[in-house]
């Protein structure tokens, strides 16, 4: 066996005396592929919005829905908000007001345009318009 230019007989023998496989080239482990697709999927999950469970109370109770398209406005707002270091974030699309934490892609909480009205938004340091 040849390591960093070095010729080891004694390492081929003990492999082979214990019946360890030898490698005999730099071919690729038949997983690494996986490596890829695994990479792949931690991406597509970070990129996704998360609802805290007060945020679904809120959005139940106040009867907001939110489709997949205004899941993918917010996603792309935390983005916008993430790029500019923003850690808390109020998101405002579509007559609705969300606190987003940005680090975790979490929707904290959320207002409907009805109660927008007279309130004040605390404890975040940007805002994005979605």
């Amino acid at each position: 066996m040849v390591v960093n230019g070095k010729y080891f007989d004694y390492i081929r023998k003990v492999q082979e005396k214990n019946n360890v496989p030898v490698p005999t080239s730099n071919q690729p482990l038949s997983n690494q592929g996986k490596f890829g697709e695994i990479l792949e999927e931690k991406i597509s999950q970070n990129s996704e919005i998360k609802f805290s469970k007060h945020a679904e109370l809120r959005l139940h109770m106040r009867n907001i829905n939110i489709s997949p398209v205004q899941k993918q406005k917010i996603a792309e707002a935390v983005n916008k908000a993430s790029e500019k270091g923003i850690k808390d974030s109020l998101v405002l699309m579509d007559n609705v007001a969300l606190i987003v934490n940005v680090k975790n892609r979490t929707v904290i909480t959320a207002v409907s345009s009805n109660e927008l009205k007279d309130n004040v938004f605390t404890n975040i340091d940007g805002a994005v318009f979605a």
